[in-house]
């Protein structure tokens, strides 16, 4: 059988059932899925997926408890306790996660919240984070391309706007003046790929890229339209936070959108604002 994958999900078959829980099948003793974790239905055979970790006594353990990331993953997660040798967070399983005190960046605090990565440890074999997430990101071969959808995470704040977290692998910048929303590190939002500069610094956007997103958008104007009698007092002359407070969308989606309606003969544009042309 596969080897089985440390701080991540394995699905097991179960070899036999004892008082305290199940033992999965891992090619040797087994994995002891405790009883408070096992459903009711589960028997002898049935094969369930389970997150593998280990316990205090530095045994693998199973568990149907989702925790907040998995080995190579990225989230935000709060101190429980702190120690000489390092800090413990709450990461969704009975056992808190362990961080290095030399894998912190200014030394962590009691209920602090940080930014982590989930990596193996070398020396144990344990699962444990790294605050310093961001020298384990590379552009250097980059696995995206222009106009890509992408998955992001707010890392931290620049001058510029917030350094994200592109798919776990990458560090791009999404520019200030084109966010129309809250954002607070550690939030993880859908964007794509703007431009990849020649050093292989990416610049990014939130939302959905191109005309794709145009027609998402079109289907709400003319849905908003509708539910305000055929017109909205909003045009190219409308303040970005006024349009984006009520349409969810930046000024340029706003003006590009509105501009395709137009041409498809489905609104005009008055003075004040935009009118439903009546099909």
């Amino acid at each position: 059988m596969e080897t089985v994958k440390v701080g991540q999900f394995n699905t097991l078959r179960v070899n036999r059932k004892v008082e305290f829980g199940f033992y999965l099948e891992d090619g040797a003793e087994g994995i002891l899925l405790p009883k408070r974790f096992a459903p009711n239905h589960l028997n002898i055979d049935d094969e369930i997926e389970v997150f593998v970790y280990h316990d205090s006594d530095n045994r693998l353990i199973a568990t149907t408890q989702k925790p907040k990331a998995i080995l190579g993953e990225i989230a935000k997660m709060k101190v429980v306790s702190v120690t000489k040798q390092g800090a413990f967070l709450d990461w969704g399983l009975m056992k808190d996660l362990f961080v290095p005190a030399s894998k912190q960046v200014s030394g962590m605090r009691l209920g602090g919240e940080y930014l982590v990565m989930l990596y193996i440890d070398e020396m144990t074999g344990r699962v444990a984070a790294t605050e310093k997430v961001e020298n384990l990101m590379s552009n250097e071969e980059l696995t995206v391309k222009e106009m890509e959808s992408v998955d992001l995470l707010v890392y931290r704040t620049s001058e510029l706007g917030y350094v994200m977290i592109i798919n776990n692998k990458h560090i791009g910048i999404l520019h200030g003046n084109e966010v129309f929303q809250q954002l607070e590190i550690g939030d993880k939002v859908k964007g794509f790929v703007k431009k990849i500069r020649p050093d292989n610094k990416i610049d990014l956007i939130l939302g959905k890229p191109g005309y794709t997103k145009v027609e998402d958008e079109s289907a709400k104007i003319i849905r908003l339209l509708n539910e305000n009698n055929g017109y909205l007092p909003y045009n190219d002359k409308s303040d970005p936070t006024d349009i984006y407070a009520f349409f969810g969308m930046s000024k340029k989606s706003f003006k590009m959108t509105t501009g395709n309606l137009y041409k498809q003969k489905k609104i005009q544009f008055t003075q004040t604002g935009i009118q439903l042309i009546e099909q």
